[in-house]
């Protein structure tokens, strides 16, 4: 992941390099980082903790 994706705090979900990336750095699929997206909005912090919930 570039310095560049690393130092922001949303991620762009309509530049396709950008969802890529951190799809990439999720670990998961770019539908599922989409969805996460829908749910929490795009600022990283969100993201990371929704990604981070136990399944129920």
């Amino acid at each position: 992941m570039s310095r560049e994706t690393q130092s922001k705090s949303h991620v762009d979900i309509y530049d396709r390099a950008s969802r890529e990336a951190w799809a990439q750095h999720f670990g998961v699929s770019e539908e599922r980082l989409r969805k996460a997206v829908t749910m929490v909005g795009t600022r990283i912090t969100s993201i990371t903790a929704y990604l981070h919930q136990p399944s129920a």
